[in-house]
Formats: structure tokens, sequence, C-alpha cells
């Protein structure tokens, strides 16, 4: 059963499904094992590190993965961009932050250009960048996001790219971790989704046991925004833009706390205490970026069956509820 739309067609995969960049999450394992189940694997570039890209990408081996970025940060390290499109990746996406500094180098180096938006001024943003495949991702998903929610900013995007951009493709991100996600995207007018938070918990994501179990747990209303999570780290995030975490100890203890949270000796207690604790999996006094999906998962798989799985299902919904 396969799940023909312009996004299998224009990247030449079997089912409409990338993984998301999660940085220092998707690895190489994550994103090779995504693209030889099917689909389109994207390795994490988050705030940037060389030398962490460079071991990913040979963990991917020959497989045809994609990698992300945060835009913001890339415009710090200009000069990784460069490495990785040496590397002759299958598509760059950029995420928050201003995409047309990267645009024409992403495309001359033969990548697709991927653009994640939360808001339609990112959208028209980002079909002035040429962008090839257009990422609308919904305040649901897991990481940073801003207020749209997906089921109405993917129609929305879709009615918009119609008309200004027909032939750019229209990804859906945010509270999609199942077969029902996927036939519910395209319906909507997504020509194939993102997976985070459902990869998360997958065999090859670059996760300690311990915050699997922690998601596990959890139901959807454990997934909270927080700043708490940037401020601990000192990551200056525009003010717009928060992080959904799993709500645990660390996070309840700082939430609406955050100035007294990034005075300095406090900030240097708090990061040792974070680090330790994310270091030896300790899910309950570090941070766990996670989406609303968390309650729709109740197992950790390899990644391969979860992608096809969830092709399948989505198939199935379709095919019994009319046409596509």
């Amino acid at each position: 059963m396969t799940l023909r739309t312009r996004l299998t067609e224009r990247l030449g995969i079997e089912h409409p499904i990338l993984s998301a960049p999660m940085g220092f999450v998707s690895g190489g394992r994550l994103a090779a094992a995504v693209t030889s189940a099917g689909g389109l694997g994207l390795i994490g570039g988050g705030y940037g590190d060389a030398s962490w890209l460079e071991r990913e990408f040979a963990a991917a081996g020959n497989a045809r993965v994609g990698c992300g970025f945060i835009t913001w940060s890339l415009a710090r390290q200009p000069q990784l961009l460069a490495g990785v499109l040496a590397r002759a990746p299958a598509a760059i996406m950029l995420s928050f932050g201003t995409v047309a500094p990267f645009a024409e180098a992403i495309k001359a180096a033969g990548a697709l250009l991927v653009c994640q938006v939360q808001n339609m001024t990112h959208v028209r943003e980002a079909v002035a960048a040429a962008a090839d495949i257009v990422v609308a991702q919904g305040t649901e998903a897991g990481g940073h996001s801003e207020t749209r929610t997906t089921f109405t900013l993917v129609p929305e995007v879709a009615d918009f790219l119609a008309k200004a951009a027909p032939d750019t493709l229209l990804v859906a991100a945010g509270g999609i971790g199942d077969g029902r996600g996927l036939a519910a995207a395209l319906m909507l007018g997504a020509d194939g989704v993102l997976l985070g938070s459902r990869l998360l918990m997958s065999d090859e994501a670059i996760v300690p046991p311990g915050f699997r179990e922690a998601v596990i747990r959890a139901d959807g209303d454990a997934a909270v925004k927080t700043r708490v999570l940037d401020v601990v780290r000192g990551l200056n995030w525009p003010p717009e833009i928060k992080g959904r975490a799993l709500r645990n100890r660390f996070v309840s203890d700082w939430q609406d706390r955050e100035a007294e949270l990034s005075e300095p000796k406090t900030a240097a207690r708090e990061l040792k205490r974070y680090m330790q604790a994310r270091d030896t999996g300790d899910a309950d006094n570090t941070g766990i970026f996670i989406g609303e999906v968390a309650g729709l998962i109740s197992d950790v798989r390899p990644a391969g069956d979860i992608v096809r799985g969830i092709a399948m299902d989505a198939h199935r919904l379709l095919e019994g509820r009319g046409p596509q």
C-alpha cells in the first residue's frame, strides 16, 4: 500500500513522510532509517556543531538524507551550511529566521530548499525565497513554535500556495503521530507530513532511556509551552516563540520565574543541574521537548516500522472514507 502525492513524486520516495531535524536527537542513524523505510530523513543541525554534524553524516552512510538548521543560529555560523552542502544533501530545512541569505547557496548546490513556517508572513517570505517545500508547523508541535494550530494553518497555507506558488509543495507538522494525522493532513491540502515527536520515540533517536519512559507515561496535557529551557541554556529566542516540552519537576519549579532563573549565579547552578540530569537520563530535572502527540505514543519502535505503519494506516483510512 502506497500513498502517491506530489511530495513522493518530487522526492522520489515511497511514503509522504519527512523526519523532523530535531537538534542533537535526529542523528544519522535515524535519518538513514527513515529514508530506508521510504521517507526522507533529515539530520538535526540545531544550533550548529561542526563535529557533531560530521559524525552524524558519517553515521548515515550512503543514505540519501537532508539536514535542518535553526536559521537565526546558522546566521552566526554560516560556514556550517557550506560544510553540509559539500556532502550533497537531498534537502536543507531552515526554521525560525530569515531564509533569503541562504537560499541561493542551497539551490546552487542542488538541494531542495525547505522552509518551516508558523504564520502567513513566514509563508510569504518562503515563497519570495523560492522555497521548494513549505512546512506549516502548528503550535501542537514539540520544541519551538508559535501560536497557530495545524488544523487551520495547513489549509490556509494550501490555499495561498495554490494561487501564489502552485509548484511549491506543502508539508504539515505539529500533532501528527499516526495514520489518522497523515490522512487528515492530506485532506487539509498538504502533500505530506513532518514527523518529530513520534520519531523521538524510535530506537534510532539519540535519546536517553529515562526520557522515553517519561514520555510514555505522559499524556498530551503534559506537553506545555515554556521559556524555562531556553532561559537556563542562555538561548535568546524571539519573545513570540516558546518551546513545547514535558512538564516535569524542572519546568514546574521555574515556570513563571524566568527572571530569577536568568540571574547569573542561579543560572550557573541550574544549568549544571540541567546538564547533569540530561547526561544521566534524569527526566525530572532537565528538558524534554515533546509535542501534544505524546498522548498518542505508547511504545518505542524502529523508525522504519513507525514510518511504514503510519503510511499504511493512512492509506486504509483514505481508501475507506473517500478519494485522496
